[in-house]
């Protein structure tokens, strides 16, 4: 899933003193996504253009295909797959933050015209939003991302079930806070209440989970997703991984053979020029929040941006301008504190005539969301 392409981020920095034959062989294991580049190609013209010279923005894809004999195990392959979550990661300029957005699988969007698997072409609908990868794979659900969000997509990352287990497996387990003993069926999943290390089939169970957690909603599920992406960073950058050869191959395996990339990552010197300055972000400025999301007006089970919060986010990514989150802003809503402004005041009741108008600087807006710096058994 989409949780272990951000983990990468944390592995792949150190392989610069690795071997050529391991450097061949990691590279190796990347699947490069031409076809996708291909489509996205034949629609340059009408896709966004990047604003700020050196921003990134990355789209994170989790795939819940069935095929294959260990993907299987979670369901039956119709021969179609789907985006069971996905990601806009968006990296700031000077790499002094890094910020995830969630956007809802259930989100009613306007899908465009995509080429399907087959070769024949669909035709635009208004639909969820996860059917895009449905359809026409990483090229749709871009697509759909940037006709959403006017956003331009500069690369992206597809990891399935298999892929995510691994990454998990590698650097021994995530340690996640339960604050409620988990005992859920259908995901095969028993644990304790506390602070608990769930290995990669625990992890998988932990994420997908929904109907027996919490209030069973999607949204409640993407914040628990968010939280553990939070704490496999924060494992991959406390851990020893980074400066142990023993442990940091099969880190680096794990992370590479998970992964279906653009062209442009699809090495792994493609992905360290991408993560080389991640390394020094304060771990309170790597953020991940929900796009201010409610239920759709026609159908409860599904979700609809909340305006104008969704668009003051999306200008905000588009600009490379500062958002910050917090854990307790109203679920449903995204309150915003007020823009930058003057009040028409001068600061004296009877100003003279070079008296200076006063100005008012506003911090960042604040959305519902967590930093990876937190700990949610505090």
């Amino acid at each position: 899933m989409r949780i272990g392409a951000f983990g990468v981020a944390g592995v792949v920095v150190a392989a610069a003193g690795a071997g050529w034959a391991v450097y061949a062989k990691l590279s190796g294991n990347i699947t490069p996504d031409e076809a996708a580049a291909a489509e996205l190609a034949r629609y340059e013209k009408e896709r966004p253009t990047s604003l700020v010279k050196d921003a990134r923005n990355i789209l994170l894809i989790g795939s819940d295909s069935r095929e294959g004999d260990d993907n299987a195990r979670y369901g039956r392959d119709s021969g179609t797959e789907r985006s069971d979550t996905t990601i806009l990661l968006h990296l700031s300029a000077g790499r002094g933050s890094a910020t995830a957005v969630s956007l809802p699988r259930d989100l009613m969007v306007n899908l465009p015209g995509c080429r399907r698997p087959d070769g024949s072409r669909s035709a635009p609908r208004f639909t969820m939003f996860n059917q895009a990868f449905q359809l026409g794979g990483s090229a749709c659900t871009i697509r759909t991302v940037e006709k959403l969000t006017d956003i331009r997509v500069d690369n992206h990352v597809v990891v399935d079930f298999h892929g995510f287990k691994k990454m998990v497996d590698a650097v021994d387990g995530v340690e996640v806070c339960l604050r409620e003993p988990i005992d859920d069926r259908a995901a095969k999943l028993r644990l304790p209440a506390g602070r608990v290390t769930l290995d990669g089939e625990q992890a998988l169970g932990y994420v997908r989970a929904r109907k027996t957690l919490g209030d069973g909603s999607d949204t409640e599920r993407m914040e628990r997703q968010q939280r553990f992406l939070a704490a496999l960073v924060n494992k991959v950058r406390s851990n020893d991984v980074l400066l142990n050869p023993v442990k940091l191959y099969p880190v680096l395996d794990a992370a590479t053979s998970s992964l279906t990339t653009d062209p442009d990552l699809a090495s792994l010197r493609g992905l360290y020029e991408l993560v080389r300055g991640l390394r020094d972000i304060p771990m309170e400025r790597v953020q991940f929040l929900t796009v201010p999301r409610e239920s759709y007006a026609y159908d409860a089970n599904r979700d609809q941006l909340v305006e104008p919060e969704a668009e003051r986010l999306f200008e905000r990514l588009r600009t490379d301008t500062p958002v910050a989150v917090a854990g307790d802003v109203p679920r449903g809503s995204a309150p915003l504190r007020p823009t930058d402004s003057h009040d028409g005041s001068y600061g004296d009741s009877h100003p003279g005539p070079f008296t200076k108008p006063a100005v008012t600087v506003s911090p960042p807006p604040t959305f519902r969301g967590n930093t990876a710096a937190e700990d949610t058994c505090e």
